[in-house]
């Protein structure tokens, strides 16, 4: 694809070609130096098929993500929904091709969900990086990867399952592997690890 500009790498909207594999997650995160109080976010990655070009080849992703959802837990996602107008307002969304390329405006919905998979539909507008894609949609079935508590004054996996069970339903999640000893992950009991 050539755009106007002549750019052979430029992107179109029919490169987003699904690719299936996509998973959300949920963060339980505070920072009080900013002054940010705890809360529960959610985050979602949809991947689509790879896109080459003569110089190259990258993956190519949609990455949702710090969206506040209300719902009492993990289990209870289907006909929820969110919105963020601008970036990091509270939302951040990228697009990744060879790097990440901010957009604007987010709008998710979740559809349904069937055990530890939800389908989201979601649309992203307003091209941050001049990407080139004014806005790009998705639609697929994500896996649930779990929720990682990173909460400032909490040190131990029973206390970060004890603070999360203030903002989710916490049946069926047990300790997973975490990325360091200063977050927590939990995971549901068939799918730790």
């Amino acid at each position: 694809m050539i755009d106007e500009a002549g750019d052979e790498d430029a992107l179109d909207r029919s490169d987003f070609v699904p690719a299936g594999g996509g998973e959300w997650r949920g963060l339980l995160f505070d920072n009080p130096t900013l002054g940010l109080a705890p809360q529960l976010t959610w985050s979602f990655h949809f991947p689509f098929q790879p896109v080459s070009r003569d110089h190259g080849s990258s993956p190519l992703t949609l990455d949702l993500e710090w969206l506040p959802i209300q719902a009492d837990g993990w289990r209870s996602m289907a006909g929820r929904s969110a919105s963020s107008s601008r970036f990091a307002e509270p939302g951040e969304a990228s697009v990744y091709y060879f790097a990440h390329h901010r957009y604007d405006a987010i709008h998710l919905q979740i559809v349904e969900q069937r055990d530890l998979a939800i389908q989201v539909r979601a649309t992203v507008s307003g091209d941050l990086d001049r990407l080139g894609v004014e806005s790009v949609a998705a639609d697929a079935w994500l896996h649930f990867a779990g929720i990682t508590v990173s909460l400032s004054n909490t040190v131990t996996a029973d206390a970060a399952l004890a603070r999360l069970s203030e903002f989710s339903d916490i049946t069926g999640l047990a300790p997973a592997a975490a990325p360091n000893g200063i977050h927590f992950r939990f995971a549901p009991s068939g799918a730790v690890g």
